[in-house]
């Protein structure tokens, strides 16, 4: 599979015409608990020619292409990563962060990663991990039957949004890190549940477990109780230098 993905993104810079700066794996391969069936999430950020930045109106900045039983791919160019980046946007930290890398230009993770700390806004980051424990509790849970895959989903967001608000940092992408945050009480269950995650298929139910049902209701009424005393970033205004870095990786990819 590391070749079909490293074959797709040589293709991709030529049909595209465009620059790699980074690639790596998003979803629960990176997270740490994929199933059997489940397929690569690869994520890049990219970077066109100079001339393409010089019009009027701005042209699309995503690409993205048919999922296929395997394959997820998709990404977003540099000066819209760069734009969430200044806006905290969750998705994109865990992207910066992810264990799997399936390339890095050797410029890129120098430029950006001492950024991360700086730009993590904690209230947003709070907002967006409770909001995917919010729509597990509303639309996942209330069944006797939940899917496997989504009580994950919703637990680690859960345990991101504790890790924010208990230690006030940026949280890890891996669930194995995000564990710190689990009551030992639940652990067992937890432990029990991911052997059996190992073996299905993404399409797996369970009886509802109710005790971690309920600590997910916990933690939502936790959060959203907190999520006004966390501290806003108090650093300098990025802007600045987002544009020298996007004018450094310009000037280093396409050189005159």
């Amino acid at each position: 599979m590391l070749t079909r993905i490293a074959t797709a993104l040589t293709r991709l810079e030529a049909e595209h015409d465009i620059r790699i700066l980074y690639a790596c794996e998003s979803g629960s391969r990176a997270w740490g608990f994929p199933s059997p069936d489940s397929d690569y999430d690869v994520r890049f950020i990219y970077l066109r020619r100079p001339g393409w930045y010089l019009t009027l109106d701005e042209g699309p900045d995503t690409l993205n292409f048919p999922v296929d039983a395997e394959l997820d791919l998709a990404g977003w160019d540099l000066r819209k990563t760069l734009k969430l980046l200044r806006g905290s946007n969750a998705a994109l930290f865990e992207w910066l962060q992810s264990p799997t890398v399936y390339h890095a230009a050797p410029e890129f993770g120098p430029l950006v990663q001492p950024l991360l700390a700086g730009t993590f806004n904690l209230r947003a980051g709070l907002h967006h991990y409770l909001g995917l424990v919010r729509r597990g509790l509303e639309s996942d849970f209330i069944s006797e039957e939940v899917r496997l895959k989504r009580l994950f989903y919703a637990l680690r967001s859960a345990l991101a949004a504790r890790w924010i608000r208990n230690r006030q940092t940026l949280p890890p992408m891996e669930f194995a890190l995000l564990r710190e945050e689990l009551p030992a009480a639940l652990s067992a269950e937890v432990n029990e549940l991911l052997a059996i995650k190992a073996q299905a298929t993404e399409k797996t139910t369970v009886p509802r477990p109710a005790a971690l049902v309920e600590f997910l209701t916990q933690e939502y009424a936790a959060g959203q109780a907190a999520q006004g005393a966390l501290p806003v970033p108090t650093g300098a205004e990025p802007t600045a230098q987002l544009n020298a870095i996007f004018q450094q990786l310009l000037a280093t990819s396409f050189p005159a």
